[in-house]
């Protein structure tokens, strides 16, 4: 009898714990889950069924290799947010699987992700014809984005950002055919003269968007 009712408080004690964990990672939705997350939750939840078969041990032991992921995966979503080359080897990047209206094979094939795979997901998202689709892009947590195409005369875009916690995206530039030196003299001319003290700017559809760092509501 005592040995169930260690099952039962482990279980609920393991419980409040990855409870707590979860929370201390963050809000992330399932279909928002990097293959990090994936891991160390799947080690979380091997460790927790452990400590509950084995109710002999003491519970510590499994406790603090919890702890110790918690460390690292908080120390890891840090540097994330400070360094993006580095969130972009963690998570990866997004890929542009259709680009206006025009189906990326190459793209598709590094990906080795399949026309089945594209159609499925377009479904998903009640597009029942690719003929529709401006832009596709494949997110780094599996998710296709879509964005569909304007039936008015101008046509449909997504938001590229061209600075980023007051960096320069070069590769987003030439994504859109422009230049740094177009950028900062845009900016100048709007009254915005330190680029790093902007946090997010983005050029679309001929308007910029700009948000400044730590900026009071």
């Amino acid at each position: 009898m005592e040995d169930y009712f260690s099952i039962i408080f482990r279980t609920i004690f393991l419980y409040g714990v990855i409870l707590v964990i979860f929370r201390l990672m963050g809000k992330r939705e399932i279909g928002e889950l990097s293959i990090l997350d994936l891991v160390v939750f799947i080690m979380i939840g091997e460790m927790a069924v452990v400590a509950i078969e084995q109710h002999n041990d003491p519970i510590l032991h499994s406790i603090v290799p919890m702890l110790i992921l918690l460390i690292i995966q908080v120390g890891l979503a840090y540097i994330g947010l400070k360094s993006r080359r580095f969130r972009r080897l963690i998570d990866g990047k997004p890929s542009l699987i259709i680009n206006k209206g025009k189906i990326d094979e190459n793209e598709m094939r590094k990906l080795r992700y399949n026309f089945d795979d594209l159609l499925m997901q377009l479904r998903e998202k009640d597009i029942p014809n690719i003929a529709d689709v401006e832009f596709a892009i494949l997110e780094p947590s599996g998710n296709l984005s879509v964005i569909k195409k304007s039936n008015k005369k101008t046509p449909a875009s997504y938001t590229i950002p061209v600075i980023l916690n007051g960096i320069v995206q070069q590769e987003h530039l030439e994504e859109i055919q422009k230049s740094e030196e177009w950028l900062r003299k845009e900016l100048h001319d709007r009254g915005h003269h330190d680029i790093e003290k902007i946090s997010f700017c983005s050029f679309q559809d001929g308007k910029f968007f700009i948000d400044y760092m730590d900026e009071p509501n």
